[in-house]
């Protein structure tokens, strides 16, 4: 388990839009399973929506996104340099299933499908309670900081 104080040399998000709270479980060039904490005090819920807050799906797409990040980071062995961060250069088959609102505790699960060059593929999954929220394939590559 990596906590939330661990991460932040991992990953160079800072609030708010740092969107991994724990990591549960990486296995380094395989998988990486990390939890995403709803709040009803989050900035994007002043305006998105008023009165019915949901957690934008953009948003949750990053959290996912994040969590491919923090297993390429651990998976540098296979090709990502220090000093760098994984970021996005692509996503397919998105589908949004079910919306995120406070209180929700997101399971994010993301799975190295392959590399290429400079580019990692990742299949990558939310669950709310066990259910399907969100799906994605995210190509991410390294850029220096």
């Amino acid at each position: 388990m990596i906590e939330h104080t661990e991460i932040l040399p991992i990953l160079p998000q800072r609030y708010p839009f740092l969107l991994v709270d724990r990591v549960l479980e990486v296995v380094p060039g395989e998988y990486c399973v990390a939890v995403k904490n709803i709040t009803a005090n989050e900035p994007q819920f002043t305006g998105h929506f008023p009165g019915n807050p949901i957690f934008p799906g953009m948003m949750l797409l990053e959290a996912m996104a994040q969590t491919a990040g923090v297993l390429a980071v651990k998976t540098r062995s296979e090709g990502l340099r220090e000093r760098t961060a994984a970021v996005f250069v692509g996503v397919d088959n998105v589908r949004f299933r079910r919306p995120a609102i406070p209180g929700d505790q997101i399971i994010m699960r993301a799975e190295l499908v392959t590399t290429k060059r400079n580019i990692w593929k990742f299949r990558c999954e939310a669950k709310i309670d066990g259910v399907l929220a969100a799906e994605a394939e995210i190509l991410l590559t390294e850029k220096n900081l």
